[in-house]
Parts: structure tokens; sequence; C-alpha cells
């Protein structure tokens, strides 16, 4: 060989050596800290449309009422809002039984609207995450009344069907329905549908390609326009194992494991992100994430190419009370998320959203003397972890649960329907609707409390869901003025957070872990170590970290005056966070 070449060809192959090394040396050093995106350092206000504002006096809210705060939720700091479903529905699930993808439900407004409600949010540096729906529809669906009409329907396989003539189909539990059955005997065509919800949520068959491109589309159809992501409700249900095996004694003490998370649901989430995701600068979070860290860490593994942010529920799946649950397990629950993901993935950090109480009245304590000092404590919980917090719309107020006495105030599915199933097998109606008053999602869907006029401020007619009485002491207005309000705090809390890299990106080290008074944990990044000390309970409480606080500063603390750290105590519901100095 020529040696000009030769030697051409050596350094080539020496280069192509370099290059590779380099290469492997960088994909082993980027780690969370420096693979900085958007939708980590974000900060998602969920915003309840029915609920927040209401323009025209028909008691709902809608898009001009949320357009017409848009002042306020700049006020808040936020950089995104993830906003609850607004397409056309006949709303037996409010909003989340959907029977046309691609228009605006009337009670919310117009298409017009929701361009402006964009234009204007972009405008003040505010991106909007769409909620998709897409693991069943509405039976008003343009596509479930074809599937439904007959058996040789070019739309029949859009959905789970199963011949009567097979005899019933293996038993399917339901969340919404009365007889907690999932298959739903239809004699039009002398079949059952699968309807994982209510009855009027009929379950898609994303087996089926047709379905899967649908929704492909759909998702265009709104990335096109401009939004800024999706989050996609109960996703992790929507690969079913079409073979329908009877469920094990037991499945329903560990529902997700054997609903969630089907055979195929990872190739159809690849399969999304190559057809769809890839192509926008996007965030995508689906609800549910299987049943433990390391099934939540393959939605949002980088090189799985599928989702990049995890929605998990156990940090809400506790029982009726934190207090019920322990604060020893309920640390271990974010310890164990946190350990799988501290160098690949990413996870949502929240205490509240439309499917549960209101957050301090589960996490906190909602009485007068504790409700405000104990909403900042959670608040800076939310807001000092590593992951992207989400914030639920009035929580920013400490707004608490209503606790309705009758059925008769309640307009949701899930609780109307287990009471008549309660009702229908002789049980005790008065224990449920107690158990309500804690527990029953609509306590978190009472209309914000924006002042002192009647309906709080959020309509001038009837609203469509009462209005909790304590408007008159906690709403925004009122808030507004007073520097110390639980509103105040959470601005402050939402601007250190941005100002502070370390509570983005920053390691998380668990402290004085069998503690069952005090969380207590350090964030840690680049040299500089930042200790958070909350104290979950209404009772002064020791803490024990084996650090030296006695040359540090105190950042913020939720309680007025100055605070010393001595002794180790933390008052009520204290929430601290340190810079700690060597």
């Amino acid at each position: 060989m020529n040696p000009i070449i030769k030697s051409c060809l050596f350094s080539a192959l020496m280069l192509f050596a370099a290059e590779s090394t380099i290469a492997q040396n960088m994909s082993v050093k980027i780690t969370q800290k420096n693979d900085p995106k958007w939708w980590k350092e974000a900060v998602v206000y969920q915003i309840y449309p029915r609920s927040f504002k209401d323009s025209d006096g028909d008691g709902i809210g809608d898009l001009k009422g949320i357009i017409s705060k848009l002042d306020y939720v700049k006020s808040l700091g936020i950089d995104a809002v993830w906003l609850n479903p607004i397409y056309t529905s006949p709303n037996d699930d409010n909003g989340y039984d959907i029977s046309d993808y691609r228009e605006i439900m009337k009670d919310f407004g117009t298409m017009e609207d929701f361009d402006l409600l964009l234009k204007e949010m972009h405008k003040r540096d505010i991106k909007l995450i769409m909620d998709l729906v897409v693991n069943h529809s509405s039976d008003e669906h343009e596509w479930f009344k074809q599937s439904r009409s007959s058996r040789d329907n070019k739309y029949r396989d859009y959905y789970h069907w199963w011949p009567a003539e097979k005899g019933k189909p293996p038993y399917r539990w339901s969340f919404f329905d009365v007889n907690s059955e999932a298959w739903k005997y239809d004699a039009q065509t002398d079949s059952y549908y699968l309807h994982y919800f209510s009855q009027k949520q009929p379950d898609l068959n994303w087996e089926n390609p047709k379905v899967r491109n649908e929704v492909y589309d759909i998702m265009r159809f709104w990335l096109d326009k401009g939004i800024d992501g999706f989050r996609m409700d109960a996703f992790q249900f929507a690969s079913k194992d079409t073979t329908w095996p009877e469920l094990p004694k037991g499945y329903e003490k560990n529902i997700i494991k054997y609903y969630g998370v089907g055979p195929h649901l990872h190739d159809y989430l690849q399969e999304m992100n190559r057809e769809v995701f890839s192509k926008y600068d996007i965030m995508t979070v689906a609800e549910g994430a299987g049943s433990s860290p390391e099934d939540a860490l393959l939605f949002v593994d980088p090189d799985r190419k599928e989702l990049n942010m995890a929605y998990h529920f156990e940090s809400v799946d506790i029982g009726k009370h934190l207090n019920d649950f322990g604060l020893v397990k309920y640390k271990d629950i974010f310890s164990r998320y946190d350990k799988t993901f501290k160098d690949k993935g990413w996870l949502s950090i929240f205490l509240a959203n439309h499917d549960q109480p209101r957050m301090v009245s589960k996490f906190g304590n909602d009485t007068p003397k504790f409700r405000a000092i104990s909403s900042k404590m959670l608040s800076t919980f939310i807001m000092t972890m590593r992951g992207t917090p989400y914030y639920y719309y009035g929580d920013e107020l400490g707004m608490v649960n209503i606790r309705f006495n009758s059925i008769d105030d309640y307009t949701d599915v899930d609780t109307r329907n287990k009471y008549i199933g309660l009702k229908n097998r002789g049980g005790d109606l008065q224990a449920f609707l107690e158990g309500q008053k804690q527990t029953s999602r609509e306590n978190g869907r009472t209309p914000f409390q924006w002042d002192t006029a009647q309906n709080a401020g959020f309509t001038t007619g009837t609203p469509w869901l009462k209005v909790n009485p304590n408007y008159e002491t906690i709403n925004a207005e009122v808030q507004e003025k007073d520097p110390n309000s639980v509103l105040n705090y959470f601005r402050k809390l939402v601007q250190l957070r941005k100002n502070e890299p370390t509570l983005v990106y920053g390691k998380y080290t668990l402290l004085d872990k069998e503690n069952p008074n005090v969380y207590a944990y350090t964030r840690e990044l680049d040299g500089k170590k930042l200790l958070v000390l909350l104290n979950f309970t209404d009772k002064n409480s020791t803490y024990n970290i084996g650090i030296s606080t006695a040359k540090s500063k105190i950042i913020l603390d939720n309680y007025t005056g100055i605070k010393k750290l001595e002794n180790n105590i933390l008052r009520p519901y204290e929430a601290i966070i340190i810079e700690l100095k060597q």
C-alpha cells in the first residue's frame, strides 16, 4: 500500500477511535444536572377549567374566564399550565369522555377562544399542556356509534367487543361502574363492549393500528396549533391482553399490576414517539407509570425514546390521610423513586390533582389554627424535591375540602355510582358519605375562591358545583394584600426554585430516615448544599440529622419572625430551607 495512503488511513482510524472514546465518555457523563430541559425546570400549574373562572354567568368556568385571569397565573411565577380536557363531551365524567377530539366543548367556548388563550399564554411565556384522553372515548363519539351499529362495520375493531354467543366474557373490574363490571351488554349487536371506567367511556382498541394512527393525527392537530405538550390520561391501561385471561384471586389488591402496562404498551409509546413526539419540542407525561420505580423508569429512560416525564400514583395512593399511612413509609416512597431516577429519566412531584381531595386536607391540617402554616409546609416540600413540581389550582390559597353532607351535592360519576352500588347492596350509606367528605375527588373541584363577592367571584350565576362557604376568609383578594399569606409564600418558593439550580438538578439525600414526624433531606449541586427540614405534625418535633448548622444561613422559613437554629426543634408544621456552610 502507498505509504501516504497508509498514513492517511492510520490517521483516520486514530481520529475515529478518539471520537468514539469522546462520545463514550460524553454518554457516561451526561447526567440530570448537565442535561437541562425546559420541562425539568418548569413549575406546572394545573387548571380545572370548569371551576377556575366563569366569564358569562352560566355557572361554568370557561376559556374566556381563564384568559381574564392570565395575569394572575403569570404572577405566580409558573412556567406551564396543564389544562384538564376542554374537548366536546357529554360530560359523563366531566370531559374525560370525549365525543370530538378536534372541537371545544360549548360550555367552555369556541376554537377561536382557544386560539386566543394559547396566544395570550405564549405572550406571557406560559406554555400550555393539553390533557389527552385516548384510553377510551365517549360512547357518543362517531367512532363508537359506528362500531356498535353492526358487527361488520369498518369501525367495529376500534373498540373491544365480545360476542354474546361465546358466553359472558371473563370478568374485568371497572373503576366507575355501579356493579364494578367492565363488560357492558349491548343488544344492538348482541355483544359486550369493554369499559374500564364508566359505561359511557368505552375503551379504544389500541391493538388496531388504525386507532393508533387516528390518535397520532389528533395529536398533530393540536401540536401544529402550537401547544407545548400532552398529559395522557389513564394511558397505562391502553394496551390489553386480548386473550382475556382470568384474573388471579386477589388481583384487586394490586390492580395496576394486572390492568396497567399491557403487553404492547411500550411498543405503542415508542411508535408514538417516532411518529409524533420526536418532531416537536414538547413535554410528554402519561398518567400512571406501572407499579414500581423500575416500571416507571421504562416510560422515560431517554434511550427508549418514549415519554420524558413519569407521573406515578404512589405518592397520593396512601388512603384517607398521611397520618394514617405514616411519614416514615411516605419518605420511603420518594426515596425509592429518587434512587431509581437519580441518573436518568425524570419524575413529576405532586400532592394533588383533579382526582384527589385538597392537598392540605389529605397531607396537612385544614383546621383554622394550622391550615395556612401546613399549606406552606406542603408547598415547600413540592418545590424542593427533585422532579418537576405540579401544583393544583387553589392550593396556593390553601383551599380545603368542602365536605358535602348529601349525595345530591355531588355531580361526580365516581361518587354517585359508588353510592348507587352500595345502596343496591344494602350498605351503610351514611358511613359512605362521611368517608367521601375526606376522600371524594370533588373536594378538589370546587370553584376557585377569587374574592369576597357572591360565589367567591367565580360566577355571577349559579355555580355548577357549590362554592366552599369559607371563601369569605380564604380567597385570592385577601391574600394578595397579606405579605405572609399562603399565596405570597408560594410565590417566594417558585422564585427560589428558579434561582437555585440545586433545587432542580441537585442530588437528593434523605436524613433522619426513621423520624416519624420530620422529613429532612439535602439537595446538593456543584459544591452547594441545601438542607430542607419539614415538620409534618401539629406539635414541636425534634430532628437528628448529624450535620452542624452553626454557620449556616436560613433561606426561607414558613413562620414569620427570626428563626434560630437551636436545640434541633421544629415548630408545628414548620418548614425551613437552609444553605449549609462548611
